[in-house]
């Protein structure tokens, strides 16, 4: 089996190969985490180097945090892009281990898989457009009602938002940002980017036109009436955030996401270990199974 430089070092995968005992497995997991963690900025840090720009990136500097460390990598010198990587890598580690990276990381260290390989899992959920790929979807569609407005002469208002957002919705199209399978309210990730955009950009052409977004798109979604919940998520404000700042490479943003979440779905998998929890296997079931599970649901209701 190839294997990727990073995994070569895997602490878990020589221990259990050395025989070691199933209680004793959350040590060598726990050193692979802590190691994956300190290491998957500079590897997103060289993929953004070497794929837009020289290749070049700077040494660690011990004087600074992690995310200072990792804006450096990127080759920003920013306090104020220091502030923005923390808030963003502190809101998308992971917000519940249902979510499709943070499942699928789950799933495959369940196999005693070491972190490393149960995080390559992780991350090719994170690329799909249902997941990973959403804040691109935003900067597009933003960008997209900028390009418009400006080719037709509008101006951002209340009425000319309500009018675009109708107009994707009656093109067949879905109006990305919005929208959550799990919560019901505002996202709390978007409203913490909300504050931190007023607090340093309030004057961004492109944040002005969120900030109108959510002021207007939620009654559009409601009174459209096929959306359970019509507020934004954390996917509709980073984007903009990250162009302000000059990262406006937005096939870097699952990249980017991937340092973050790696935080989270990494402290599940140790725990995994640390609880000795068995293989996941989900359950299956027949046609008839099935068939009974909706009659009875029926009777309920």
């Amino acid at each position: 089996m190839h294997r990727d430089p990073l995994q070569q070092d895997s602490k878990f995968q020589q221990a259990y190969t050395d025989g070691i005992h199933k209680t004793k497995l959350w040590e060598p997991a726990y050193e692979d985490v802590m190691n994956l963690i300190a290491r998957i900025p500079r590897v997103a840090a060289l993929i953004y180097r070497n794929t837009f720009h020289d290749g070049k990136i700077a040494d660690y500097d011990s004087s600074l945090d992690y995310s200072a460390n990792f804006a450096r990598q990127l080759g920003f010198n920013s306090p104020d892009f220091d502030e923005l990587m923390r808030l963003y890598l502190t809101i998308h580690t992971d917000h519940e281990g249902g979510n499709a990276s943070a499942h699928t990381a789950h799933l495959v260290a369940s196999t005693l898989s070491d972190p490393y390989l149960a995080m390559a899992g992780g991350l090719a959920s994170l690329a799909g457009p249902l997941h990973g790929l959403a804040n691109q979807e935003v900067l597009r569609w933003v960008r997209n009602l900028k390009a418009t407005f400006d080719e037709r002469g509008l101006e951002v208002n209340h009425d000319t938002i309500r009018d675009f957002t109708w107009e994707t919705l009656n093109g067949g199209k879905v109006v990305p940002g919005f929208g959550h399978a799990v919560l019901r309210i505002t996202d709390p990730r978007y409203s913490c980017q909300r504050e931190f955009a007023l607090k340093h950009m309030s004057d961004d052409e492109l944040v002005k036109i969120v900030a109108t977004c959510y002021e207007v798109i939620p009654d559009v979604l409601a009174e459209h009436g096929k959306t359970k919940n019509p507020f934004p998520n954390v996917d509709a404000h980073s984007g903009v955030l990250l162009v302000h700042y000059g990262l406006t490479e937005e096939n870097f943003y699952t990249v980017l996401f991937g340092v973050s979440r790696t935080i989270g779905c990494m402290a599940q998998v140790f725990w995994d270990r640390a609880l000795g929890l068995p293989l996941e296997r989900p359950k299956s079931l027949t046609m008839e199974g099935l068939r009974e599970l909706a009659q009875a649901s029926a009777a309920k209701n």
